[in-house]
C-alpha cells in the first residue's frame, strides 16, 4: 500500500506554528506588567479600583461575611466562621437563588424518583441544610491547604525584608503585594488593619481566625513573643519557615502512606452503589417487588448507618495529626 505525502501539509503546518509564536511574542511584549501585578490578589484589585486603604479593608471584610470593624454578621458563630475561612465572596442576594435551585432540583428528583411529596420536602429541607455546608467544609479545607503551601514563601519574604531593615508592618506589606490569594489578601488585611489602629498582635490573631490553618499559631506566638521581650525575629521567623517546611513535607509523606486506605474506603463506599446501579439497569424487577415494604426502609437506613461507621473508624485510621 502507497502512501503519498504532499510536503505543501509541512508548510501549512509550520506555517501556522509561526503565528501562534508571533502572536504570543508580540502579547508579551506589549502587556502590561502593571496590570498583572494589580491581578497578583484580590485586594490589588480592589485598590487599583479604591485609593482608600480604609475603604479597601472594609470592602474585603464585607466581601468575606464581617462587619465594617471585623466582627460576624450571622448570630451562628461556627457558621460565619466556616464562610470566612472558606474565602468565598458570595452575597446574600447571589446565595439565595443558588439555594432555591439547589432545593427545586433536589425536590423534582425525589418526586420523580419516589412520587411521595412528604418525602421529597424532607429529603429537599435536609439537602438544602447539609450540601451548602459540606461545601463549604470543602472549601475551607481546600483553601487551608492552599494557604500552608505559601505560607512558608510569606514568612521568607518577612525574613529577608527584616535583615533589609524594614519593620514588621513594612515587611507584611511586602508579602501583600508579592503573594497571591489567599495568603497576599490576608497578609494585606493584617497591614491595613495595623495602619488604622489595630496592634499587630490582635491583627495576627484576626489573621488565624480567618483562616484556621493550624501552622499559624506559631506565627502569631513568635510575633506575640518578640514583640514584648524582644529579640532577633527573623532568626526566629527563618527557624519558624524550616519548621512549617518539615511538618508540611512529613504531611505529604503521610498521606502517600495513607493512600492505599483512603482508595479502601472509596472502594467500599463505592461497590455498592455500583452493584446496585447495575443490577437495577439489568434486572428493574429485582428489587422492585421489596422497595416499597416498610423493611426495607429500615434495612437500607441500617446499611447507610454502618457505611457511616466504617468510614469514621477508617478516617481515624489514616488521618493523623503533625
Amino acid at each position: 500500500m502507497s502512501f503519498d505525502f504532499d510536503p505543501l501539509y509541512v508548510f501549512y503546518a509550520m506555517a501556522a506554528l509561526t503565528a501562534v509564536f508571533v502572536a504570543e511574542a508580540l502579547y508579551l511584549l506589549f502587556h502590561n506588567a502593571t496590570s498583572y501585578r494589580t491581578r497578583v490578589n484580590r485586594r490589588l484589585v480592589v485598590s487599583q479600583k479604591e485609593a482608600n486603604r480604609e475603604k479597601v479593608l472594609v470592602q474585603l471584610r464585607r466581601e468575606r461575611g464581617l462587619s465594617a470593624d471585623g466582627g460576624y454578621l450571622l448570630p451562628v458563630a461556627w457558621l460565619n466562621r466556616l464562610i470566612l475561612q472558606s474565602g468565598i465572596t458570595l452575597t446574600f442576594a447571589r446565595v439565595l437563588p443558588m439555594l432555591l435551585g439547589l432545593a427545586a432540583v433536589v425536590f423534582s428528583g425525589l418526586i420523580y424518583a419516589r412520587g411521595d411529596t412528604v418525602e421529597a420536602l424532607v429529603g429537599t429541607f435536609v439537602a438544602t441544610l447539609t450540601l451548602p455546608v459540606l461545601a463549604l467544609m470543602f472549601l475551607r479545607k481546600r483553601r487551608r491547604n492552599k494557604f500552608a503551601e505559601q505560607f512558608p514563601g510569606a514568612i521568607d519574604i518577612i525574613v529577608r525584608s527584616l535583615r533589609a531593615g524594614h519593620p514588621v508592618p513594612v515587611a507584611i506589606g511586602m508579602v501583600a503585594r508579592e503573594m497571591p490569594d489567599p495568603v497576599g489578601s490576608e497578609f494585606g488585611i493584617i497591614a491595613d488593619e495595623v495602619t488604622y489602629g489595630s496592634d499587630l498582635e490582635t491583627a495576627m490573631r484576626n489573621l488565624h481566625y480567618r483562616v484556621g490553618q493550624e501552622d499559624l499559631p506559631l506565627f502569631v506566638t513568635s510575633v506575640a513573643i518578640q514583640s514584648t521581650t524582644g529579640g532577633n525575629l527573623s532568626q526566629i521567623l527563618d527557624n519558624l519557615s524550616k519548621v512549617i517546611r518539615e511538618r508540611f513535607k512529613m504531611r505529604r509523606k503521610i498521606k502517600g502512606l495513607s493512600a492505599e486506605g483512603r482508595a479502601g474506603a472509596w472502594i467500599l463506599n463505592l461497590t455498592p452503589l455500583v452493584v446496585f446501579t447495575i443490577i437495577n439497569a439489568i434486572a428493574p424487577q429485582f428489587y422492585g417487588s421489596i422497595w416499597d415494604h416498610h423493611l426495607t426502609k429500615i434495612v437500607l437506613g441500617g446499611a447507610v448507618g454502618w457505611m457511616v461507621i466504617g468510614n469514621l473508624v477508617m478516617r481515624r485510621m489514616i488521618n493523623f495529626k503533625i
